[in-house]
């Protein structure tokens, strides 16, 4: 492996990658640690596609962080060996009209103050638009053509790739542990007993980050969320022109979903809501039945023409939940030379291109007016949530 490392990071998911990569051209020698090779199976960033979207409600904070990654997203289109980002629009639908406000009417309102320029969409427009929905469901809504969706687990395949190529070192370990001495965060030790020193250690592992760092516990919850690859009877109907990525009124249901797959024609279809709690490691990641009935349910008031449609897969998305929905990216407040970058809370793929920046500079205590939202901080079930997209039933 040459040199020592002086940083090592646990956790090869977008996270470790997107730190790895930043730290590595900030002149750090970097080993990355994971239990194998990305995109690993079980990890929050793996599928086939992740929502790109600015959209949050009223929380400028966010706004503003999408627009930074979504330019980072098409230098990257540019950059990488082909383009993953693709921007088919994101059309955010609602039940009910924006004069009652809701998450649609407070992204709708926040767009516009940032000069963007989306599209009103009333209930006739919706059917004229997208036809495969139903106008009767949703009554207002807009659609913005800055947004899209990424292939995510082909992006992470490259980005590791691209890491590896400039020089970060990788390493297949199944880290177990913290080692401390003094206060002082001296490395990690693996399952198999095998002992890993640096500099400084940075925790980017997920939702498995609480099983090394047990106190994380009480901030972060490990959380499975239903999806579902559907294959449509006409696929026409699901074409990203008329069948873009959505969201349907989603802070009241959860449903989201994309257009048919260019290769595999299937329809991903997906709830953000509250999730089942999960162990990372080996809980269950099976859909339960009662998620397909929920899911037909919604096909049926919403989608017709899915309504019947055969279920080619299914999975359960790991999400890292912090309880106020906010990434947590800070250095462990009583041990010295261990950080944390983890609590992507179901919303962390779309931030892909300047994930590396936010962590490298937390990482070396740069000035970044983007940490505060991320510090270490004390929370429980009861904190106030921030993420306006989220069902909460």
């Amino acid at each position: 492996m040459g040199e020592a490392p002086d940083i090592v990071i646990v956790g090869a998911g977008l996270f470790g990658i997107c730190a790895a990569q930043a730290l590595k051209d900030r002149g750090h020698r970097v080993l990355l640690l994971d239990q194998g090779s990305p995109p690993h199976p079980l990890a929050s960033s793996t599928d086939i596609s992740k929502i790109v979207r600015m959209e949050y409600g009223s929380d400028a904070f966010y706004m503003r962080l999408v627009e930074e990654a979504m330019a980072g997203f098409d230098v990257w289109n540019q950059s990488l060996s082909r383009p993953f980002y693709h921007q088919t629009g994101v059309s955010m639908l609602s039940g009910r009209p924006f004069s009652e406000g809701g998450f649609e009417a407070d992204s709708w309102a926040l767009l516009q103050e940032r000069g963007h320029t989306p599209e009103r969409l009333s209930s006739s427009e919706i059917q004229n638009r997208f036809p495969a929905l139903n106008p009767e469901t949703y009554v207002d809504g807009f659609f913005h053509a800055r947004g899209g969706w990424v292939e995510s687990g082909a992006l992470v395949a490259e980005l590791f790739q691209r890491a590896i190529d400039s020089g970060v070192s990788f390493q297949v370990a199944d880290v177990r542990e913290i080692i401390s001495e003094d206060g002082r965060c001296l490395g990690v030790r693996c399952r198999n007993g095998t002992r890993i020193e640096s500099d400084h250690t940075l925790l980017a592992c997920g939702a498995w980050a609480m099983g090394i760092l047990p106190e994380l516990a009480s901030a972060i919850r490990p959380t499975g969320h239903p999806v579902f690859h559907l294959r449509p009877a006409d696929g026409t109907q699901f074409e990203a022109g008329v069948f873009p990525v959505f969201t349907a009124d989603i802070a009241r249901t959860g449903w989201y979903g994309f257009p048919a797959h260019p290769s595999s024609g299937l329809v991903k279809i997906g709830r953000h809501g509250r999730g089942l709690t999960i162990e990372p490691r080996n809980g269950e990641r099976r859909v339960h039945p009662e998620d397909e009935q929920a899911l037909r349910s919604f096909l049926n008031e919403s989608i017709p023409a899915l309504a019947d449609a055969p279920i080619a897969r299914t999975r359960r998305c790991l999400y890292a939940d912090t309880f106020d929905a906010d990434y947590w990216m800070d250095h462990h407040p009583r041990i010295s030379g261990l950080s944390v970058a983890t609590g992507g809370s179901g919303h962390g793929f779309k931030m892909a291109p300047v994930l590396g920046t936010l962590i490298a500079d937390m990482v070396e205590r740069q000035p970044n007016d983007r940490l505060h939202r991320f510090r270490w901080r004390s929370m429980d079930e009861t904190s106030p949530k921030r993420e306006a997209a989220r069902y909460d039933g």
